[in-house]
This record gives C-alpha cells, sequence and structure tokens, in this order.
C-alpha cells in the first residue's frame, strides 16, 4: 500500500459551495461536513482531464459537481437510489452553470448495476460499499469494473479495516448517519476489508494500486485505483 496522501485543504471550492446555498440548512450542513471529512479533491485528481465519468452512489452530488467543474472535458454522470437527493443535486448542478451535457443525474434501483452496453473513462464509489455487506459490496465493485473502458480507471473509496481504532470510529460515525440521524440511506454497516475489493477488481481485469488518504485524518481512508 502507498503512503498516506498529503493534506487536503478543507474548504469546498468556491462553485461547489455556491451550488448549494439556496438548499437547506440540513443540506448546506451535510454537504459541508462530508467535505470535511471525505478526501474528495484526492480523489478528484485522480480523474482525467477528459473524457466520461460515471459516479456510482452520487447522493446530493457533490463530488459529481466537483468533478465536472474541475475539467471542462468531463462529462459526468451520477446514479443514486434517493431521488429527494438527486432533485437537491439537479438544482445544485444547475446553479453551478453546469447543463445536462457536462453533468446528468440518474435514479435508479437499489440493484441496479451499470449495463456493460456503456463503458466509461473514469467510474467512482465514494463511500457506498460499506452499506451494501460484504456481498453486495463485492457484486457492485464487479459490476463497476466492467463498464471501465481501456485506458481507463476505477476508483472505489473505502475505508481501511487494519487501521483499527480509526476503523471502529468511523463504523460509530456510520452508524449514527444510518441508524439515528437517516443522513444516509443504508440497512447495514459494514467495513470492506480492502483486499476483498482489489481482488473483486483484479478478477476484473484491473491493474489495482491502494493508496492511503488518512493522514492528518482519524478515519482509515484509502483509495484502490484500478486501471484497465
Amino acid at each position: 500500500m502507498s503512503g498516506s496522501g498529503d493534506r487536503p485543504g478543507r474548504r469546498r471550492p468556491e462553485g461547489v459551495a455556491a451550488a448549494y446555498a439556496d438548499e437547506s440548512w440540513t443540506t448546506r450542513a451535510h454537504t459541508v461536513v462530508r467535505w470535511a471529512t471525505s478526501p474528495m479533491d484526492s480523489v478528484q485528481r485522480e480523474l482525467p482531464e477528459r473524457g466520461s465519468v460515471l459516479e456510482i452512489g452520487c447522493g446530493h452530488g457533490m463530488f459529481s459537481l466537483t468533478a465536472a467543474l474541475g475539467s471542462a472535458g468531463r462529462r459526468v454522470l451520477g446514479a443514486d437510489i434517493d431521488g429527494a437527493k438527486l432533485v437537491e443535486a439537479r438544482r445544485a448542478a444547475a446553479a453551478a452553470g453546469l447543463g445536462t451535457e457536462r453533468l446528468e443525474f440518474l435514479e435508479v434501483e437499489p440493484d441496479w448495476r451499470p449495463p456493460t452496453e456503456q463503458l466509461y473513462d473514469a467510474v467512482v464509489i465514494l463511500d457506498v460499499l460499506y452499506l451494501l455487506g460484504v456481498s453486495g459490496a463485492v457484486d457492485l465493485t464487479r459490476a463497476a469494473a466492467r463498464v471501465v473502458r481501456p485506458g481507463g480507471r476505477l476508483l472505489v473509496k473505502e475505508m481501511d479495516t487494519e487501521l483499527r481504532w480509526k476503523a471502529r470510529f468511523c463504523a460509530a460515525q456510520e452508524f449514527a448517519a444510518t441508524k439515528l440521524t437517516h443522513v444516509t440511506a443504508g440497512s447495514t454497516v459494514e467495513l470492506v476489508p480492502l483486499d476483498m475489493l482489489r481482488s473483486a477488481m483484479q478478477d476484473e481485469g484491473l491493474r489495482v494500486d491502494v493508496r492511503r488518504l488518512d493522514r492528518h485524518r482519524p478515519w482509515p481512508h484509502a483509495l484502490l485505483v484500478g486501471t484497465r
């Protein structure tokens, strides 16, 4: 596993922050906290400057919005099961001046998998797999790998279960988000060992590098970068 990532900026890019300015205070607060606690900028820097990007489990659309604003050469599709969050995501995209040719959102069913007829230059799964259980997480990872075009990459940001005290802290926080505040939709909280995700990606023909992004953070962030 490669070394920890550099110290990230905690402020959201100006265009991203402004895009949610007219949303409810709960959404604004959630996006602020989400940016502060997740290394989205580090993940965004791993995307190609041009081409098609699919984010699976985009929620309010903040990462998809960041990716679209990060390069005019990207065409981004965010998919999620939560229609109410996608309404806010579309409003945020419009507020940021992004038309559907640059950023689009798709509501999907819980068992949705990206169809293999459409390939992408990059696919992103950002803090989603822990909600699916181990078998569901591995299955979705395999499905995501299958829609990566030659030369493209799959970016999976999850938590490193080997960093035990950080993993326990993270699990407690996500339990609160899913079971107590219901900010995050999900029936389970189960951190998935990175080796299982890496093996699933390799089985689908990707070369995988695992990068730690937990420096200066209490959360055991890790990024799996799979390249075809």
